[in-house]
């Protein structure tokens, strides 16, 4: 009980940091609230009966608190130096951006993001992917306009994205680097379009949402657990390589819309050459997606290597409702757009 009442308490000071930071007037504020997220994430982190999780806890404090001061110092520099207009200017621009590019582990400053992760409850992971993005993204478009920096950050997070995963072995590094790639496709949203953005966002939490629940409902960490095939029904995971391949961005599925969004936008605002780059890039996602989707389905080992005990018979309607809504999403949107 005491546990879960201490979850509950930083919980609710995570969600408060953000939303003081989204809703704040002033740099300061917006500090202020970085901060408090930054002290309730740690103790989630942090467990006592596993190492691993108390060393990931403390790269992460590090590193946050190494941007929230970068964050603080560039702040005041650009307000003793020229206090208006600062945001058409270059050089203060890039150090706000890199200060909220190296909290959301954008690449180049990505290398903590796949460390923490890979220690990680699959909660935490959950969180770190999706509700600790919120607040710097909200603050990197107050001050983000399109220069050779921010462009080199996409390409380099959506490059990082796609390699990175290639040749990973732990499920929760596989989804810290596709979250890299989504970044870059983000970074991209917001410099078009904000609203896109929100979509973008959405739609990329849902589908976390659903593969995290599969992974920590059946217990998988690894992918060679996905391979024995005494783990887990057929059905179950064709439901998860379905989710998969929409998190990752396949035509038919739902995860495909914000990109498609994303493309239109793009080519409207004559970036046809970063469009094209980035699909390019993101296809190499796609690939080793489809190819832990096709070995897992068609190989299978007798041996039971890593089982941990997967129970399957916890399977909820919820998740298959969510699976056939990221599955059919995009082409029932499309039928009624038409039909209107």
């Amino acid at each position: 009980m005491n546990n879960n009442s201490m979850k509950l308490l930083f919980l609710s000071t995570l969600l408060v940091g953000t939303i003081l930071s989204i809703s704040s007037n002033s740099w300061f504020g917006v500090w202020m609230g970085l901060e408090i997220n930054l002290l309730s994430f740690i103790p989630m982190l942090a467990n006592n009966k596993n190492v691993m999780m108390n060393e990931s806890a403390i790269k992460y404090f590090i590193v946050q608190a190494m941007a929230s001061t970068m964050l603080l110092f560039s702040i005041l520099l650009i307000q003793m130096k020229q206090p208006t207009n600062w945001e058409k200017e270059m050089i203060p621009s890039m150090m706000i951006s890199s200060s909220l590019l190296l909290k959301i582990g954008a690449a180049p400053f990505h290398f903590w993001f796949p460390e923490v992760m890979g220690t990680s409850s699959w909660i935490n992971c959950l969180i770190l992917m999706t509700w600790q993005k919120i607040a710097p993204m909200m603050v990197l478009s107050y001050c983000i306009q399109m220069s050779t920096f921010i462009m080199m950050i996409i390409i380099t997070s959506i490059i990082i994205g796609a390699l990175g995963g290639l040749n990973q072995t732990s499920l929760r590094q596989i989804l810290a680097y596709s979250s890299i790639s989504h970044l870059g496709w983000m970074i991209s949203s917001i410099i078009v379009s904000e609203n896109v953005w929100e979509v973008y966002f959405i739609i990329y939490s849902v589908m976390s949402m659903i593969m995290v629940l599969m992974f920590k409902s059946t217990n998988l960490f690894f992918l060679n657990q996905i391979y024995s095939e005494s783990n887990m029904k057929t059905e179950i995971k064709f439901m998860m390589f379905l989710s998969l391949l929409s998190l990752g961005g396949l035509p038919p599925f739902l995860g495909f819309l914000p990109k498609w969004m994303v493309i239109q936008l793009l080519i409207e605002n004559n970036l046809t050459t970063l469009m094209t780059i980035m699909v390019i890039l993101t296809t190499i996602t796609l690939y080793y997606y489809m190819r832990i989707s096709f070995s897992a389905l068609i190989l299978s080992y007798t041996e039971n290597s890593w089982s941990m005990g997967i129970k399957t018979n916890k399977y909820s309607f919820i998740m298959q409702l969510m699976v056939t809504v990221s599955t059919l999403g995009l082409i029932c949107s499309s039928i009624m757009i038409s039909v209107y």
